[in-house]
């Protein structure tokens, strides 16, 4: 079934074959629609043609007005300055657009299917095995959900990979260490035979961790073994890559109960960490080798670019194979490449990283690049993301300067979140249960929509206090707007939700409806450009139109007849039904009552 047209196609249309009508040269030329605060639409494309045709602006803009069918859709269009059209369309197009969307037997609210969809793999959320994840993982976590949740809605296959850091020289580190001292991973057996939980697991890989640091810095002779058993690691040794798979199922209970938190889904089948391309090593740097892509260096096999320079003014390579064998980053890094585009058949690499490894990843794309692996029909793509910052602007630290773990964050951003809802729960009749669900919803979409309405190259702040208010652009402000609304429609009695289209429209009425009508151009564009923070902004703007809606537009009033409240409760049940996906696609919870 053909997707709903938005009342942004149908003007386009009517004005593309004015405009061929008026000059036939012209065929398909864009007319250049857009919104605008002077009327519906403004058309700004005759400026650039009348240039081209050599003609008046004015003139020809007026020739196109007479060649404009209006119809239904159209009410009033005008030439402005100096060959602008101003465009207001009629109550009843609007009325009929948002109908045909609200009645669509997919459900898609006017979001068509991207035109050529295609394979992406998607890189994100990447802890490290026997290590806490702290703030720093926050934003990969979430941006890069919130990426994948759009893309898929849009109809692009997504592979997600959660490139784990499981393999290097620390873990002959704790493996040797956990030999030497066998019961340190032991755990005292609670009374019912509880399985263990994530954050005991982690506790004992803390533990664990910390002892055998300890150890490896002051017994050179324990770093001696240790060095060795990084060798029988990666050489296969059945009773190490025991011992490490080990350590990697233990992170594995404390990563899925994170996650869970973050009300996130995190499936095990798409880790596949650094171990996962160790077969594939040596393969890629012999082809990046016999190529000529990577020569070597000292003692190394590296990659050498001409833009890339060090402080002294001399070439910084990739450094590919290290002089002592072992393999760096890029290595693994390449191979993920090469089996993502040959075996998974991507067409676009996606990889949500700290922009701090920025220079890193564009010596890596360029290596793979040069070698054949991406091209013009196969790209790869950094989605680099700033900092978290605390309220003083700086690095976001605890009191005592070490990294904020990500479980206590979120922890406390549920319990700031649980008062705020615990303080309106009478007014609402919320049972503990729901206080305690809608806490958890609230919190953790308060630290989600922190991150994602900010353009993700820039640092923000993080401040719980502002999260988890109820003005302003915050996740909670958009939540009680989808609550309030469920509010309505529970009361609203017989009355139901009915679009008339002969009504006329008050001005908050029509606002409310053009913006609904913008869901589908604005959630392609978003993923055009993997731009969540797009979809947040619309969200808050469609919340804020609402409130408006609210204050001119009493919904359920007696003093209304009957159509008009059943063309409101039309308005504000699309409005909810906008607002449950949007956010769905950002990751965070509408509850029905709050």
């Amino acid at each position: 079934m053909p997707p709903v047209t938005s009342l942004t196609a149908h003007v386009h249309q009517r004005l593309t074959t004015a405009l061929t009508a008026t000059l036939p040269e012209t065929a398909d030329a864009d007319p250049l629609l857009r919104r605008s605060d002077r009327a519906d639409f403004q058309a700004n494309g005759i400026l650039a043609l009348a240039k081209k045709a050599k003609a008046n602006p004015r003139d020809l803009a007026t020739q196109v007005v007479d060649q404009v069918v209006t119809g239904d859709l159209i009410k009033d269009i005008e030439v402005s300055g100096p060959g602008f059209l101003n465009i207001t369309l009629t109550d009843r197009a609007i009325t009929e657009t948002l109908a045909a969307r609200a009645t669509d037997p997919a459900d898609r609210l006017g979001v068509p299917l991207a035109a050529h969809p295609g394979t992406t793999v998607i890189d994100y959320a990447q802890p490290n095995v026997a290590k806490e994840m702290h703030v720093g993982h926050l934003r990969s976590a979430v941006i890069g959900d919130a990426v994948v949740r759009i893309l898929e809605f849009v109809g692009e296959s997504v592979v997600r990979r959660h490139h784990i850091g499981d393999w290097g020289t620390q873990f002959g580190m704790l493996i040797q260490y956990l030999d030497e001292h066998p019961h340190e991973l032991d755990r005292e057996a609670t009374a019912d035979g509880a399985a263990e939980t994530g954050e005991e697991a982690m506790s004992n890989l803390n533990r664990l961790y910390k002892a055998a640091r300890t150890h490896f810095d002051s017994d050179e002779e324990f770093k001696t073994r240790a060095r060795r058993r990084v060798v029988d690691l990666q050489a296969g040794d059945p009773h190490t890559l025991a011992t490490w798979q080990r350590f990697v199922d233990e992170s594995k209970v404390y990563f899925f109960s994170v996650f869970e938190k973050l009300d996130m889904e995190i499936r095990d089948a798409d880790i596949v960490g650094e171990s996962g391309y160790n077969d594939m090593l040596d393969e890629t740097c012999r082809l990046l080798e016999e190529s000529g892509v990577a020569v070597r260096s000292e003692g190394a096999l590296c990659v050498f670019f001409d833009d890339v320079k060090g402080p002294d003014g001399n070439p910084v390579p990739l450094i590919v194979k290290k002089s002592d064998g072992g393999y760096g980053y890029a290595a693994t890094d390449l191979s993920a490449i090469r089996n993502r585009v040959f075996d998974l058949k991507a067409d676009t690499l996606l990889y949500v990283v700290d922009a701090r490894q920025s220079l890193h990843f564009k010596m890596v794309f360029e290596t793979a690049r040069r070698a054949g692996w991406l091209n013009e029909e196969t790209k790869a793509q950094q989605l680099a993301f700033g900092t978290v910052l605390g309220k003083d602007g700086k690095p976001f630290k605890t009191r005592e300067g070490e990294t904020v773990r990500l479980v206590d964050l979120l922890d406390e951003a549920i319990d700031r979140a649980t008062t705020v809802v615990r303080e309106k729960a009478a007014k609402m009749g919320l049972s503990e249960e729901e206080i305690v669900e809608n806490g958890r919803f609230v919190g953790v979409g308060a630290v989600k929509y922190a991150d994602l309405s900010t353009s993700a190259v820039r640092d923000y702040k993080f401040d719980l206090d502002q999260m988890v208010s109820l003005n302003g652009d915050t996740s909670v402000y958009l939540q009680y707007a989808y609550a309030r609304i469920q509010s309505i429609l529970r009361k609203a009695g017989d009355a139901r939700p009915v679009a008339h289209p002969e009504l006329a429209l008050a001005p908050a009425e029509r606002a409310l409806g053009l913006h609904l009508d913008q869901f589908g151009e604005l959630l392609l564009d978003v993923a055009a450009g993997y731009e969540p923070h797009k979809l947040a902004a619309y969200l808050y703007q469609l919340a804020s139109h609402l409130t408006t809606f609210y204050d001119q537009c009493q919904v359920l009033s007696d003093a209304n007849p009957r159509e008009v409240v059943e063309n409101r409760l039309f308005l504000v049940d699309l409005t909810a039904r906008t607002l449950h996906q949007g956010m769905a696609l950002l990751g965070i919870r509408t509850p029905e009552r709050l």
